[in-house]
């Protein structure tokens, strides 16, 4: 056995000896479970508007972009959905990209190098986390929600440039971030602030616009705000909003944009014809807050400022128990283990869909009730 070999041996067995291994598990395209596992809350990637302009996309456009934007990848299409992004964002421009890791990898990286400090709080995204590691800036990470600790570490900053990270919903223990406050510090010391809205667009806020409009913060100077079209919209990609400038910017210096092939039509198509249903039936969002406040009762956890709940479990052993215990009732339910955890707590990862129907969200509610206490 070659060392290379060895080596990818013993980390599976690591792997296996502390209940972290992961595997894939493709599905067919029609099962009967209800799927709490993954991020389409409104339930919008089967809807028939939304299906129906992905598809006509890949017809009018064909499968795939062809190049990257700044070649010949930029379609009318991303225009108009970055136009419409930025309005119901309520932020003045956007960049739509193939990812929304690759809009956080392009917003820091594109905005820090090594003159710039970076304040990271502690359970931001991973994709922030590599971000912040590729743009060679120094990192200081501060306690969640911290916004003294914020302070503090940008008034130790000297003077430099620097950029504050934080999540709208954090999508591990679903709250909100003090986004007032952290914008105030902002301001104070001549930072930008990040915003990831991945877990608010589409289910905080009136009308699912998000944490940093609902705030009056939309278009704010020191405010930058990345998004995915991935979860609430139902499709896929991402984009960062900002000033004119600041795309400007990104457009010519970020290079996870400059060198990546534009976002493919039927996913442009599908993400903008979401955003139109979205923005014509306010009611979705309520209904996915109205089921997730329920539910966090129901299992006796903290309600989440989004869709996402989250259980904690004794250990990963255990909650990979309960996962699989909802599966065989036909739930479906996503499972955090560390590393994918900031506090290292293994938890049942459980997403709110405003797309299941009423009778078969009882039932899933009650299985989820029975499983939760059985292992807690």
């Amino acid at each position: 056995m070659s060392r290379w070999e060895q080596w990818l041996a013993d980390e599976a067995v690591s792997r296996d000896a502390a209940g972290l291994t992961r595997r894939l598990r493709p599905r067919g395209p029609d099962d009967d479970v209800v799927d709490l596992a993954g991020n389409d809350y409104l339930g919008l990637s089967r809807h028939p508007s939304v299906v129906a302009a992905a598809a006509e996309a890949a017809v009018v456009w064909g499968a795939g972009s062809g190049a990257s934007r700044l070649v010949t990848g930029t379609l009318a299409l991303h225009a108009t959905l970055e136009q419409e992004l930025a309005a119901f964002l309520a932020m003045p421009a956007a960049l739509v990209m193939s990812t929304g890791y690759h809009a956080n990898l392009a917003a820091v990286t594109g905005l820090a190098d090594r003159d710039t400090l970076i304040v990271s709080d502690a359970h931001i995204h991973a994709s922030l986390i590599d971000a912040a590691r590729l743009s060679r800036a120094e990192i200081s990470v501060v306690p969640h929600n911290n916004v003294h600790a914020v302070d503090a570490a940008l008034s130790s900053g000297g003077g430099r440039r620097a950029l504050v990270l934080a999540e709208s919903v954090y999508s591990v223990l679903g709250d909100a971030a003090p986004l007032v406050e952290l914008v105030q510090v902002c301001a104070a010391h001549g930072a930008l602030l990040v915003v990831d809205e991945a877990h608010g667009l589409g289910v905080a806020g009136a009308g699912g616009h998000g944490l940093v409009r609902d705030l009056g913060l939309g278009g704010h100077p020191h405010v930058v705000v990345t998004a995915t079209l991935s979860k609430s919209l139902g499709a896929q990609g991402g984009a960062v909003l900002g000033t004119p400038a600041l795309v400007d910017h990104l457009v010519n210096r970020a290079r996870p944009f400059i060198f990546d092939t534009a976002l493919a039509p039927s996913a442009t198509g599908g993400a903008l014809a979401a955003l139109r249903v979205l923005r014509e039936n306010a009611d979705l969002p309520e209904r996915v807050r109205r089921r997730v406040t329920a539910l966090a009762d129901l299992l006796d956890v903290t309600t989440p400022a989004g869709a996402v709940l989250s259980v904690p479990m004794p250990s990963p052993y255990v909650a990979l128990q309960a996962q699989a215990e909802c599966l065989e009732h036909g739930v479906r339910v996503g499972c955090f283990r560390p590393p994918s955890v900031p506090d290292g707590v293994s938890r049942l990862r459980i997403t709110t869909n405003a797309g299941v129907p009423d009778d078969d969200w009882a039932r899933t509610c009650d299985v989820l009730a029975k499983v939760v206490e059985a292992h807690r």
